[in-house]
């Protein structure tokens, strides 16, 4: 897994290659702790290169959520999620909990 962040005036941007599972999602947790405890709480999370995501990797996202909406700071936004990883946000019943944009310029604009 390869997971980079970019700072951008209204947001930042995760971009998540390859696999988020047991062993990778600390690290990928990791990530997003670094942006919210810096005061950052608009994130979109660029899921276009990734191949699989593990119900690990899924409570990163909603610990990370969870810690974006305290107060009205912010949201976690998603982009590109290929259709197998939607289907299981779908089956989890987290897709209501995260706005999702097919287009990345989509969702940095919706900050």
């Amino acid at each position: 897994m390869e997971v980079t962040t970019q700072q951008f005036k209204h947001c930042d941007l995760v971009t998540v290659k390859g696999r988020v599972d047991s062993a990778t999602a600390p690290k990928f947790l990791e990530a997003l702790e670094a942006i919210t405890n810096d005061n950052r709480y608009k994130i979109v999370i660029d899921m276009s290169e990734l191949e699989y995501m593990s119900s690990a990797g899924f409570r990163a996202l909603i610990a990370t959520q969870r810690n974006c909406k305290r107060f009205s700071r912010g949201e976690v936004v998603l982009s590109g999620v290929p259709a197998t990883i939607y289907s299981a946000l779908e089956l989890a019943g987290f897709t209501t909990l995260f706005e999702t944009f097919d287009d990345l310029t989509a969702a940095v604009g919706h900050f």
